[in-house]
Protein backbone atom coordinates (compact mmCIF):
# COMPACT_ATOMS: atom_id res chain seq x y z
CA UNK A 1 0.00 0.00 0.00
CA UNK A 2 1.22 3.53 -0.73
CA UNK A 3 1.56 5.89 2.21
CA UNK A 4 0.24 8.97 0.38
CA UNK A 5 -2.49 9.62 -2.16
CA UNK A 6 -3.87 12.44 -4.28
CA UNK A 7 -7.06 14.10 -3.11
CA UNK A 8 -9.14 17.09 -4.20
CA UNK A 9 -9.40 19.21 -1.04
CA UNK A 10 -11.83 22.07 -0.38
CA UNK A 11 -10.92 24.98 1.91
CA UNK A 12 -14.39 25.77 3.23
CA UNK A 13 -13.37 29.31 4.28
CA UNK A 14 -11.94 30.43 0.93
CA UNK A 15 -14.00 27.96 -1.20
CA UNK A 16 -10.81 27.00 -3.08
CA UNK A 17 -10.26 23.50 -4.47
CA UNK A 18 -6.74 22.06 -4.63
CA UNK A 19 -5.33 18.66 -5.57
CA UNK A 20 -2.75 17.74 -2.97
CA UNK A 21 -0.94 14.74 -1.53
CA UNK A 22 -2.33 13.52 1.79
CA UNK A 23 -1.74 10.39 3.88
CA UNK A 24 -3.69 7.30 2.87
CA UNK A 25 -6.25 6.84 5.68
CA UNK A 26 -6.13 3.70 7.77
CA UNK A 27 -9.34 1.75 8.38
CA UNK A 28 -10.29 1.44 12.02
CA UNK A 29 -12.34 -1.30 13.70
CA UNK A 30 -15.31 -2.26 11.54
CA UNK A 31 -14.01 -0.21 8.59
CA UNK A 32 -12.48 -0.91 5.20
CA UNK A 33 -10.21 1.07 2.90
CA UNK A 34 -11.72 1.48 -0.57
CA UNK A 35 -9.66 2.24 -3.66
CA UNK A 36 -11.95 4.65 -5.46
CA UNK A 37 -12.79 3.85 -9.08
CA UNK A 38 -15.34 6.63 -9.68
CA UNK A 39 -17.16 9.28 -7.70
CA UNK A 40 -19.95 11.59 -8.84
CA UNK A 41 -20.17 15.37 -8.78
CA UNK A 42 -23.49 16.27 -7.15
CA UNK A 43 -25.35 19.57 -6.81
CA UNK A 44 -24.93 19.29 -3.05
CA UNK A 45 -21.16 19.39 -3.64
CA UNK A 46 -21.70 22.70 -5.42
CA UNK A 47 -23.79 23.93 -2.49
CA UNK A 48 -20.93 23.24 -0.08
CA UNK A 49 -18.43 24.96 -2.38
CA UNK A 50 -20.75 27.98 -2.67
CA UNK A 51 -21.35 28.15 1.07
CA UNK A 52 -25.08 27.40 0.75
CA UNK A 53 -24.65 24.30 2.92
CA UNK A 54 -22.76 24.93 6.17
CA UNK A 55 -19.31 23.36 6.45
CA UNK A 56 -18.47 20.95 9.28
CA UNK A 57 -14.70 20.99 8.76
CA UNK A 58 -12.24 23.71 7.69
CA UNK A 59 -10.75 21.50 4.96
CA UNK A 60 -12.47 18.45 3.51
CA UNK A 61 -12.37 15.98 0.63
CA UNK A 62 -15.70 16.07 -1.18
CA UNK A 63 -17.52 13.36 -3.13
CA UNK A 64 -20.19 11.01 -1.75
CA UNK A 65 -21.28 8.93 -4.76
CA UNK A 66 -18.47 6.40 -4.96
CA UNK A 67 -17.64 2.95 -6.23
CA UNK A 68 -14.42 0.99 -5.99
CA UNK A 69 -12.67 -2.08 -4.64
CA UNK A 70 -11.66 -2.96 -1.11
CA UNK A 71 -7.94 -2.34 -0.62
CA UNK A 72 -7.59 -3.21 3.08
CA UNK A 73 -9.69 -4.47 5.99
CA UNK A 74 -9.79 -2.93 9.44
CA UNK A 75 -9.90 -5.02 12.63
CA UNK A 76 -13.05 -7.05 13.18
CA UNK A 77 -14.33 -6.92 9.59
CA UNK A 78 -15.89 -10.19 8.43
CA UNK A 79 -17.63 -11.20 5.22
CA UNK A 80 -15.53 -8.93 3.00
CA UNK A 81 -12.24 -9.47 1.21
CA UNK A 82 -9.61 -7.36 -0.51
CA UNK A 83 -10.65 -6.92 -4.13
CA UNK A 84 -14.41 -6.99 -3.53
CA UNK A 85 -16.29 -4.48 -5.71
CA UNK A 86 -18.36 -2.18 -3.49
CA UNK A 87 -20.40 0.98 -3.12
CA UNK A 88 -19.87 2.74 0.23
CA UNK A 89 -22.86 4.36 1.90
CA UNK A 90 -22.92 8.16 1.64
CA UNK A 91 -23.35 8.54 5.38
CA UNK A 92 -22.76 6.78 8.66
CA UNK A 93 -24.72 6.69 11.92
CA UNK A 94 -23.24 8.50 14.91
CA UNK A 95 -23.59 5.37 17.07
CA UNK A 96 -24.61 7.30 20.20
CA UNK A 97 -28.19 8.53 19.65
CA UNK A 98 -31.22 6.70 21.07
CA UNK A 99 -31.96 5.11 17.68
CA UNK A 100 -28.43 3.79 17.23
CA UNK A 101 -28.41 2.44 20.77
CA UNK A 102 -31.55 0.50 19.80
CA UNK A 103 -29.75 -0.85 16.69
CA UNK A 104 -32.02 1.27 14.45
CA UNK A 105 -29.03 2.71 12.60
CA UNK A 106 -30.94 3.84 9.51
CA UNK A 107 -33.07 6.05 11.75
CA UNK A 108 -30.02 7.74 13.31
CA UNK A 109 -30.91 11.18 14.67
CA UNK A 110 -27.50 12.63 13.83
CA UNK A 111 -26.42 10.90 10.61
CA UNK A 112 -22.91 11.92 9.56
CA UNK A 113 -22.84 12.75 5.85
CA UNK A 114 -19.87 11.72 3.72
CA UNK A 115 -17.99 14.69 2.22
CA UNK A 116 -19.61 17.03 4.74
CA UNK A 117 -18.91 15.59 8.21
CA UNK A 118 -15.97 13.42 7.13
CA UNK A 119 -13.72 13.02 4.08
CA UNK A 120 -15.30 11.77 0.89
CA UNK A 121 -14.13 10.11 -2.31
CA UNK A 122 -12.66 12.75 -4.62
CA UNK A 123 -9.47 10.92 -3.73
CA UNK A 124 -7.61 7.76 -4.62
CA UNK A 125 -8.75 6.06 -1.40
CA UNK A 126 -11.52 6.53 1.13
CA UNK A 127 -12.48 4.82 4.39
CA UNK A 128 -15.98 3.36 4.82
CA UNK A 129 -17.86 1.42 7.47
CA UNK A 130 -18.15 -2.24 6.51
CA UNK A 131 -21.77 -2.30 7.69
CA UNK A 132 -22.63 0.34 5.08
CA UNK A 133 -21.12 -1.40 2.05
CA UNK A 134 -23.09 -2.77 -0.89
CA UNK A 135 -21.61 -5.50 -3.06
CA UNK A 136 -21.54 -4.68 -6.79
CA UNK A 137 -22.44 -7.60 -9.11
CA UNK A 138 -19.70 -8.52 -11.57
CA UNK A 139 -21.77 -7.50 -14.60
CA UNK A 140 -22.49 -3.99 -13.30
CA UNK A 141 -19.86 -1.45 -14.47
CA UNK A 142 -18.29 0.50 -11.63
CA UNK A 143 -19.12 3.70 -13.53
CA UNK A 144 -22.82 2.92 -13.16
CA UNK A 145 -22.37 1.58 -9.64
CA UNK A 146 -21.06 4.99 -8.53
CA UNK A 147 -24.41 6.53 -9.48
CA UNK A 148 -26.30 4.30 -7.09
CA UNK A 149 -25.23 5.95 -3.82
CA UNK A 150 -27.33 9.09 -4.33
CA UNK A 151 -28.00 9.99 -7.97
CA UNK A 152 -30.24 6.92 -8.34
CA UNK A 153 -30.88 5.86 -4.73
CA UNK A 154 -32.31 9.25 -3.73
CA UNK A 155 -34.86 9.16 -6.59
CA UNK A 156 -35.63 5.53 -5.68
CA UNK A 157 -36.30 6.56 -2.09
CA UNK A 158 -38.47 9.44 -3.29
CA UNK A 159 -40.57 7.30 -5.65
CA UNK A 160 -40.83 4.05 -3.68
CA UNK A 161 -40.58 5.09 -0.02
CA UNK A 162 -41.62 8.72 0.42
CA UNK A 163 -43.88 9.00 -2.63
CA UNK A 164 -45.23 5.43 -2.33
CA UNK A 165 -46.11 5.45 -6.04
CA UNK A 166 -48.40 2.62 -7.07
CA UNK A 167 -49.11 1.02 -10.43
CA UNK A 168 -51.34 3.20 -12.60
CA UNK A 169 -50.88 6.41 -10.62
CA UNK A 170 -50.36 9.66 -12.51
CA UNK A 171 -46.97 11.21 -11.75
CA UNK A 172 -45.39 14.56 -12.62
CA UNK A 173 -41.68 15.35 -12.38
CA UNK A 174 -40.44 18.97 -12.29
CA UNK A 175 -36.73 19.30 -13.17
CA UNK A 176 -35.04 16.76 -15.44
CA UNK A 177 -31.40 16.90 -14.44
CA UNK A 178 -29.55 13.99 -12.86
CA UNK A 179 -32.06 13.29 -10.08
CA UNK A 180 -35.21 14.12 -12.07
CA UNK A 181 -34.17 11.92 -14.99
CA UNK A 182 -33.88 8.96 -12.63
CA UNK A 183 -37.21 9.81 -10.96
CA UNK A 184 -38.79 9.40 -14.42
CA UNK A 185 -37.07 6.05 -14.98
CA UNK A 186 -38.01 4.69 -11.57
CA UNK A 187 -41.60 5.91 -11.82
CA UNK A 188 -41.83 4.03 -15.13
CA UNK A 189 -40.29 0.96 -13.50
CA UNK A 190 -42.93 0.83 -10.74
CA UNK A 191 -45.76 1.25 -13.26
CA UNK A 192 -46.82 4.91 -12.93
CA UNK A 193 -49.11 6.04 -15.76
CA UNK A 194 -49.06 8.57 -17.18
CA UNK A 195 -45.66 10.08 -16.35
CA UNK A 196 -45.48 13.79 -17.18
CA UNK A 197 -42.03 15.38 -17.30
CA UNK A 198 -41.54 19.14 -17.00
CA UNK A 199 -38.47 21.26 -17.70
CA UNK A 200 -37.49 24.45 -19.49
CA UNK A 201 -34.86 22.77 -21.69
CA UNK A 202 -36.11 20.97 -24.83
CA UNK A 203 -33.22 18.45 -24.84
CA UNK A 204 -33.91 17.28 -21.29
CA UNK A 205 -37.61 16.92 -22.09
CA UNK A 206 -36.75 14.72 -25.06
CA UNK A 207 -34.39 12.66 -22.89
CA UNK A 208 -37.22 12.10 -20.42
CA UNK A 209 -39.49 10.88 -23.24
CA UNK A 210 -36.76 8.50 -24.41
CA UNK A 211 -36.45 7.09 -20.88
CA UNK A 212 -40.10 6.46 -20.11
CA UNK A 213 -42.10 9.69 -19.80
CA UNK A 214 -45.44 9.72 -21.63
CA UNK A 215 -45.63 13.50 -22.01
CA UNK A 216 -43.04 16.28 -21.69
CA UNK A 217 -44.08 19.90 -21.11
CA UNK A 218 -42.35 23.26 -20.85
CA UNK A 219 -42.94 24.35 -17.28
CA UNK A 220 -42.94 28.01 -18.42
CA UNK A 221 -46.10 27.47 -20.47
CA UNK A 222 -48.94 29.41 -18.77
CA UNK A 223 -51.36 26.59 -19.65
CA UNK A 224 -49.23 23.79 -18.23
CA UNK A 225 -51.58 22.96 -15.33
CA UNK A 226 -54.51 22.70 -17.76
CA UNK A 227 -52.42 20.43 -19.99
CA UNK A 228 -51.65 18.16 -17.03
CA UNK A 229 -55.33 17.93 -16.13
CA UNK A 230 -56.21 17.18 -19.74
CA UNK A 231 -53.67 14.35 -19.79
CA UNK A 232 -55.14 12.88 -16.58
CA UNK A 233 -58.84 12.89 -17.60
CA UNK A 234 -59.39 16.10 -15.69
CA UNK A 235 -58.32 14.64 -12.35
CA UNK A 236 -54.76 15.86 -11.86
CA UNK A 237 -51.69 14.05 -10.55
CA UNK A 238 -51.58 11.47 -7.81
CA UNK A 239 -47.96 12.38 -7.04
CA UNK A 240 -45.87 15.39 -8.07
CA UNK A 241 -42.10 15.36 -7.59
CA UNK A 242 -40.50 18.80 -7.31
CA UNK A 243 -36.82 18.17 -8.01
CA UNK A 244 -36.03 21.89 -8.38
CA UNK A 245 -37.08 23.26 -5.01
CA UNK A 246 -38.11 26.81 -5.85
CA UNK A 247 -41.49 28.50 -5.27
CA UNK A 248 -42.50 28.45 -8.96
CA UNK A 249 -42.08 24.68 -9.38
CA UNK A 250 -43.54 23.86 -5.96
CA UNK A 251 -46.66 25.96 -6.58
CA UNK A 252 -47.12 24.51 -10.07
CA UNK A 253 -46.74 20.96 -8.74
CA UNK A 254 -49.22 21.65 -5.95
CA UNK A 255 -51.79 23.13 -8.35
CA UNK A 256 -51.48 20.07 -10.61
CA UNK A 257 -52.57 17.57 -7.95
CA UNK A 258 -55.85 15.75 -7.75
CA UNK A 259 -57.90 15.86 -4.54
CA UNK A 260 -55.83 14.02 -1.93
CA UNK A 261 -52.67 14.03 -4.10
CA UNK A 262 -49.17 14.43 -2.73
CA UNK A 263 -46.19 16.66 -3.48
CA UNK A 264 -42.81 15.07 -2.79
CA UNK A 265 -40.22 17.80 -2.25
CA UNK A 266 -36.87 16.47 -3.46
CA UNK A 267 -35.07 19.60 -4.67
CA UNK A 268 -33.63 21.92 -2.03
CA UNK A 269 -32.95 25.64 -1.99
CA UNK A 270 -33.02 28.42 0.56
CA UNK A 271 -36.36 29.73 -0.73
CA UNK A 272 -39.56 29.77 1.31
CA UNK A 273 -42.46 27.72 -0.06
CA UNK A 274 -46.11 28.76 0.25
CA UNK A 275 -48.87 26.23 0.86
CA UNK A 276 -51.64 28.77 0.36
CA UNK A 277 -54.61 29.23 2.67
CA UNK A 278 -55.40 26.72 5.38
CA UNK A 279 -58.97 26.47 4.02
CA UNK A 280 -57.78 25.38 0.56
CA UNK A 281 -55.23 23.02 2.05
CA UNK A 282 -57.94 21.33 4.07
CA UNK A 283 -60.43 21.18 1.22
CA UNK A 284 -57.91 19.76 -1.24
CA UNK A 285 -56.59 17.25 1.31
CA UNK A 286 -53.22 17.32 -0.41
CA UNK A 287 -50.08 16.10 1.35
CA UNK A 288 -46.60 17.62 1.24
CA UNK A 289 -43.78 15.16 1.94
CA UNK A 290 -40.18 16.22 2.29
CA UNK A 291 -37.58 13.77 1.02
CA UNK A 292 -33.87 13.30 1.61
CA UNK A 293 -31.58 10.40 0.81
CA UNK A 294 -32.28 6.69 0.89
CA UNK A 295 -31.90 3.49 2.88
CA UNK A 296 -28.69 1.52 2.44
CA UNK A 297 -30.75 -1.50 1.39
CA UNK A 298 -32.02 0.54 -1.57
CA UNK A 299 -28.55 0.49 -3.14
CA UNK A 300 -28.57 -3.30 -3.15
CA UNK A 301 -32.02 -3.35 -4.75
CA UNK A 302 -30.87 -0.98 -7.47
CA UNK A 303 -27.67 -2.96 -8.10
CA UNK A 304 -29.84 -6.05 -8.61
CA UNK A 305 -32.13 -4.20 -11.03
CA UNK A 306 -29.16 -3.00 -13.08
CA UNK A 307 -27.58 -6.47 -13.03
CA UNK A 308 -30.78 -8.10 -14.33
CA UNK A 309 -31.28 -5.48 -17.03
CA UNK A 310 -34.44 -4.03 -15.47
CA UNK A 311 -32.88 -0.58 -14.98
CA UNK A 312 -30.73 0.94 -17.73
CA UNK A 313 -28.20 3.51 -16.54
CA UNK A 314 -26.04 3.40 -19.66
CA UNK A 315 -27.02 6.96 -20.60
CA UNK A 316 -26.52 8.40 -17.13
CA UNK A 317 -22.74 8.89 -17.21
CA UNK A 318 -22.36 12.10 -19.19
CA UNK A 319 -18.63 12.74 -18.68
CA UNK A 320 -15.63 11.47 -16.73
CA UNK A 321 -12.95 13.86 -15.42
CA UNK A 322 -9.71 13.45 -13.50
CA UNK A 323 -9.04 14.91 -10.05
CA UNK A 324 -7.18 17.75 -11.70
CA UNK A 325 -10.23 18.52 -13.86
CA UNK A 326 -12.86 18.53 -11.11
CA UNK A 327 -13.15 22.31 -11.50
CA UNK A 328 -14.10 21.87 -15.15
CA UNK A 329 -16.65 19.22 -14.22
CA UNK A 330 -18.15 21.59 -11.66
CA UNK A 331 -18.36 24.36 -14.27
CA UNK A 332 -20.08 22.02 -16.73
CA UNK A 333 -22.63 20.98 -14.13
CA UNK A 334 -23.20 24.52 -12.89
CA UNK A 335 -23.76 25.87 -16.41
CA UNK A 336 -25.78 22.82 -17.54
CA UNK A 337 -23.42 22.50 -20.50
CA UNK A 338 -24.65 19.57 -22.55
CA UNK A 339 -27.40 18.94 -19.96
CA UNK A 340 -25.43 16.29 -18.03
CA UNK A 341 -27.14 13.58 -16.02
CA UNK A 342 -24.06 12.85 -13.93
CA UNK A 343 -20.37 13.75 -14.24
CA UNK A 344 -17.95 11.31 -12.61
CA UNK A 345 -14.50 11.86 -11.16
CA UNK A 346 -11.94 9.11 -11.86
CA UNK A 347 -9.22 9.60 -9.20
CA UNK A 348 -6.85 7.16 -10.88
CA UNK A 349 -6.86 9.17 -14.13
CA UNK A 350 -4.46 11.98 -14.86
CA UNK A 351 -1.86 13.24 -12.42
Amino acid sequence: MPTTMRAQRLDTATHELTVTDVPVPRPGPGEVLVEVAYCGICHSDLSLIDGVFPASLPVITQGHEASGTIAALGPGVHGWAVGDRVVPAAGRPDGTCVMCLSARFEECLDLQLMAFAYDGAWAEYTVAQAMGLTRVPDNVPLQQAALLADAVATPYGAVVNTGAVRIGEAVGVWGLGGVGTHVVQLAELVGAAPIIALDVIPETRQRALDLGADLALDSRDPDVVAQIRSATAGLGLDAAFDVVGIPATFTQAQRSLRIGGRVVQVGMSGADLNLGSSMMLGLSRIQVRGHLGYRNADIGTLAKLVSLGRLDLSRSVSEIVSLEDVGEGIRTLREHEGNPVRILVQPGAGG
